[in-house]
């Protein structure tokens, strides 16, 4: 995977970051978003959806593990691990719907290690002071890269 940092120092700016992202993802692509809690991975999910079409407000899923949401011309789901030690094979059944027809976003992908099917894009984020943040993206493909910073 080749890799880009880019700087934040808003939400907002991270949105931007995700929605330029986001136009070059296609349905069957997989974005996991790592990084410790209030880091800014929803935000860059919500981000994403604005850019993919989706009017619905995006939320965190932690509770519900996950959501869908029907975009512009594609549908995307945005799925939550953080209270996944890991996943048993009745616990992935119950992913698998998410992953059909769209687009995924995955936070705390670490807890799907050896089920989640492979990543197009990873994201880390880290807190950077106040409203700052520092994200990695990593990604399949050199062209996903291109214009996101």
């Amino acid at each position: 995977m080749q890799a880009r940092k880019v700087a934040t120092a808003s939400a907002e700016e991270t949105e931007a970051v995700a929605a330029r992202l986001a136009e070059r993802l296609v349905v069957g692509d997989i974005v996991t978003l790592s990084g410790e809690l209030g880091s800014g991975k929803t935000t860059f999910v919500r981000g994403a959806c604005r850019a993919l079409g989706v009017a619905a407000p995006v939320t965190s899923p932690t509770f519900t593990i996950g959501h869908r949401y029907r975009g512009r011309t594609l549908d995307v789901s945005h799925l939550d691990l953080f209270r996944f030690s890991g996943l048993s094979p009745a616990e992935w059944g119950d992913l698998e719907p998410y992953f059909e027809d769209a687009v995924v976003f995955v936070e705390w992908p670490e807890a799907g290690l050896g089920a989640l099917p492979t990543a197009r894009v990873a994201v880390r984020l880290e807190h950077a002071g106040g409203d700052r943040r520092q994200l990695e993206i990593a990604a399949t493909e050199t062209a996903l890269l291109e214009g996101i910073d």
